[in-house]
């Protein structure tokens, strides 16, 4: 695939165009708010669903997307992607498929709080593992995440072709994919990711070729400093 741009946060009305039977959308649609109390990093954690807030966001996005021409709906196996996919599953009346290449990244601070100035990275005995944030040294690599979604991708966008597919993932993983289809680089400042809660990141094809990239933001906007995995 060649690098792509994508374009200003939006849900570009050429995406509901069903006319082209050769153009297939592949949506990476992030999970909504979760129910956090201890504000600890949950990563592949269970028992971590939705809030309030998260199931409205889940919502707002099974109602954006209810004039398009939804085929196929795969999500990660922990319980938030589940929730957010529901919404969208019953607006198209599909069922929910699982794909574990679709997981949030592994984590070494998984389940300790990991806020900047707070919990496990002001104690010393946690900073070996920030000794290369490139790769990263504290979790699954960049490169791998990378290539887990392109396989993620690949398969739906086969099985779906021609209509447009949902994948319901997390916001590395999501943004990891978009880094790489961009042809950019897959180390980053993580507070500078354009990938809000319930935001989705829609990959366009025509034929196997990658031709587009919206952003849309259906759920509003968050803060990537402060929503967490």
């Amino acid at each position: 695939m060649k690098p792509v741009a994508p374009h200003p946060p939006r849900i570009d009305n050429a995406l509901s165009d069903q006319s082209d039977k050769s153009r297939t959308i592949v949506h990476l649609l992030r999970h909504g708010e979760v129910h956090n109390p201890t504000g600890v990093l949950y990563g592949r954690l269970p028992n971590f669903g939705l809030s309030q807030l998260g199931h409205e966001q889940a919502a707002k996005v099974g109602a954006a997307l209810a004039g398009h021409d939804v085929r196929l709906i795969v999500a990660s196996p922990l319980q938030r992607a589940q929730e957010t996919a529901a919404p969208v599953a019953a607006e198209h009346g599909l069922s929910i498929n699982t794909d574990a290449d679709l997981i949030e990244a592994a984590n070494s601070f998984e389940g300790l709080k990991v806020a900047a100035g707070d919990g496990a990275l002001r104690n010393p005995r946690y900073w070996w593992r920030l000794r290369n944030p490139f790769k990263p040294s504290w979790g699954e690599p960049f490169s791998e995440i990378a290539v887990r979604m392109a396989g993620a991708i690949e398969k739906a966008r086969l099985a779906g072709a021609g209509h447009e597919i949902v994948l319901v993932s997390h916001q590395l993983p999501v943004w990891t994919a978009r880094l790489s289809s961009e042809g950019k680089r897959l180390w980053h400042d993580p507070r500078k990711r354009q990938c809000s809660l319930a935001s989705l990141t829609s990959l366009v094809f025509i034929g196997d070729e990658l031709v587009d990239i919206v952003y849309s933001e259906p759920a509003g906007t968050s803060d990537p400093r402060k929503t967490g995995a």
